[in-house]
């Protein structure tokens, strides 16, 4: 496999880039979010992603070595293939798909051109424990810091309810309104509880 390519950017697009290395241009496919990271200098090291199938070798690239990390995890889901994966790195940054993953967010990843709502479900069954695993991630820093929502989690816990059902009525009320006071998710979740 190319680990990766160190040479002079000849041509550059948000899709791909063409690299000169030692008189052999390579033609690389990047996402978007590696196209932003690009310098504007000549020379350009991408890691690269080999893909070999019977009808194409098609090489991919990232200025950084998690992102690739993260491409070649996605690509072992099944219903995802090269194409959606890159898509997915171009729609969200690396961080914010691992973020995803890592707290369940099908939401998020469901809001990726080309990703139904099974094959998200899917991405964090298969994903979630690798991705906590391999970027070293606390599942903990994953859940929005916000007091009124503690407060509101330890008033309902006092009250004598659930905490797994509390933790989940309180994280939706949350995240539809934001600003919620603690009086007002406290009422929400009284509601659902």
């Amino acid at each position: 496999m190319i680990a990766h390519l160190e040479g002079r950017l000849v041509e550059k697009t948000p899709t791909d880039v063409v690299i000169d290395c030692g008189g052999v241009g390579y033609h690389v496919n990047i996402s978007l979010h590696t196209f932003s990271l690009i310098p504007s200098t000549e020379k350009l090291r991408l890691y690269t992603f080999l893909q070999v199938r019977e009808d194409a070798h098609t090489l991919y690239g990232f200025v950084e070595k998690s992102e690739r990390e993260l491409f070649k995890l996605l690509l072992t889901v099944n219903g995802i293939g090269a194409g959606t994966a890159r898509t997915m790195l171009s729609s969200l940054t690396p961080k914010q798909i691992i973020n995803a993953l890592a707290a369940g967010d099908v939401a998020t990843v469901q809001s990726i051109k080309g990703i139904g709502s099974k094959t998200a479900q899917r991405a964090i069954l298969d994903l979630k424990d690798k991705v906590l695993k391999i970027f070293a991630i606390d599942e903990v820093s994953f859940t929005v810091s916000n007091t009124n929502r503690d407060e509101a989690l330890s008033a309902l816990e006092v009250l004598g309810f659930n905490k797994k059902l509390a933790e989940k009525s309180v994280e939706k009320i949350v995240k539809e309104s934001p600003d919620a006071t603690v009086e007002s998710i406290i009422k929400q979740a009284l509601k659902t509880l």
